[in-house]
């Protein structure tokens, strides 16, 4: 073999690739430059799916640009949807929201009356930046240099003010000469009731970022830990002489259920007129049906605690924890000794603490119309997800819900879970009878 001659031949090899190489580099720039010319202003993908517009963007959003948007209003999940909603707007702006503030009390109907609180008495402002890092980002008005000069940015109403109308403004105040303001303020309605551009995911990828403050956080813990303890006292009377494998099991934390029992006055009121509106007869759900409900799941072991997550100052029914399987013990605030920790506290806090007990549940029931309710599935399920489970909607797997307004296996509640694939989050923010789970 000649060894000079397989050199030769592997010189000029190198010689073709490299210029062949180089040819694909410079053909790949010109396209480039070429694009950035003709697309100046293609900073997001526009999606046409079943006849909703979904954005997409694709550019980092400016650290000196920023967004305002009005006060957030109404429920706990109100506005968090609302403040999600935000700061997606805000990313297709490519700007950072200023912290906004939200509503301490639930007067709703009354402006005057709403209790202003802001941002970072309720969830942990550094922490939301850190996790939502390059996703979304939340500035402080001190970081604005110049507040006079913010262009306002009316968001339209009624019937004539569409999903597409809407994502026509927002593109338009991408653009020149709008993007050169260092603050957009936005006028009009509560952020909650603007129309929705983002999938499911972007939503679920916000709230995971919000994260309760300390003082709130270990007031959820306080009353965990009670019902935990209530647990560990139920099943000690089982049988206190229990020795080996009975006795390790018995020391095992009993499992609880957490119930967003929808009973009270304001809801009864509203469900009613839903059903009527929307010709349906699965929103509403009696104390006894809930009950039976709960108590007919499939796998549910006994001893369980029962946490009634229900607002007491709405309540018109004392008998709550009347009517209950052997084996369920059902606790409410009072019953706890707990009641005294959510009376520190203005609305949005005490529904703060109980959406952290109904979050961390061995298992969850709620009512499929209920904005809070469905939250709490959404984050369940992301949790579910991140662990690698296959089947979402089996019965043994950690983080279980359940819809009690909706008939399942067995006359028990049925098994839900949230559609991450979802393009709307309509079916959360208005409820829906689809539970994903058959």
């Amino acid at each position: 073999m000649d060894v000079s001659s397989n050199g030769k031949r592997s010189v000029l090899c190198l010689r073709y690739l490299n210029s062949r190489i180089c040819k694909c580099i410079a053909i790949l720039l010109v396209l480039l430059i070429v694009r950035a010319i003709v697309f100046p202003f293609s900073s997001f993908d526009r999606i046409e799916e079943n006849g909703l517009v979904v954005i997409r963007n694709r550019s980092p959003f400016h650290l000196d640009k920023f967004l305002e948007v009005p006060q957030i209003v109404w429920g706990l999940n109100n506005q968090k949807i609302a403040f999600a909603r935000a700061c997606l707007t805000a990313r297709m702006l490519n700007r950072t929201l200023l912290m906004p503030s939200l509503s301490a009390s639930l007067f709703y109907k009354e402006v005057e009356r709403l209790e202003p609180i802001s941002f970072d008495k309720i969830f942990r402002y550094e922490e939301f930046n850190s996790r939502c890092n390059g996703f979304v980002r939340l500035g402080r008005y001190m970081d604005v240099s110049n507040r006079t000069k913010a262009i306002e940015m009316p968001k339209g109403s009624g019937r004539k003010w569409t999903v597409e109308r809407d994502f026509e403004q927002l593109k338009e105040y991408s653009k020149e000469p709008f993007d050169q303001a260092e603050v957009v303020r936005i006028e009009g309605k509560n952020p909650f009731l603007w129309h929705d551009h983002w999938p499911v995911k972007d939503y679920a990828k916000v709230f995971e970022c919000l994260v309760l403050v300390d003082e709130i956080e270990k007031e959820a813990d306080k009353v965990i830990s009670r019902i935990r303890e209530v647990g560990s006292e139920v099943r000690s009377k089982l049988d206190t002489s229990a020795t080996g494998a009975k006795a390790r099991m018995l020391l095992q934390p009993v499992p609880y259920v957490a119930v967003h029992m929808r009973i009270e006055i304001d809801w009864m009121i509203h469900c009613k007129k839903l059903e009527q509106r929307s010709k349906m007869n699965q929103i509403c759900s009696s104390k006894e049906e809930i009950v039976n409900r709960v108590g007919n799941i499939i796998g549910m072991k006994t001893p369980t605690v029962v946490y009634l997550a229900v607002a007491d100052s709405l309540l018109n029914d004392s008998s709550i924890s009347k009517g209950w399987k052997d084996g369920f013990v059902p606790l409410e605030k009072k019953k706890l000794g707990i009641d005294g920790i959510y009376k520190k506290y203005p609305y949005l806090v005490q529904s703060a603490i109980d959406y952290e007990v109904c979050l961390r549940a061995d298992v969850f029931v709620g009512n499929s119309f209920s904005t809070f309710s469905s939250l709490v599935v959404l984050e369940r399920t992301q949790k579910l997800m991140k662990t690698g489970v296959w089947n979402l909607c089996g019965t043994n797997v950690r983080w279980r819900s359940y819809a009690y307004n909706i008939l399942g296996d067995s006359n028990g509640a049925r098994r839900w879970i949230a559609d991450m694939s979802d393009l709307s989050l309509e079916k959360i923010s208005y409820g829906s009878n689809d539970t994903s789970c058959r």
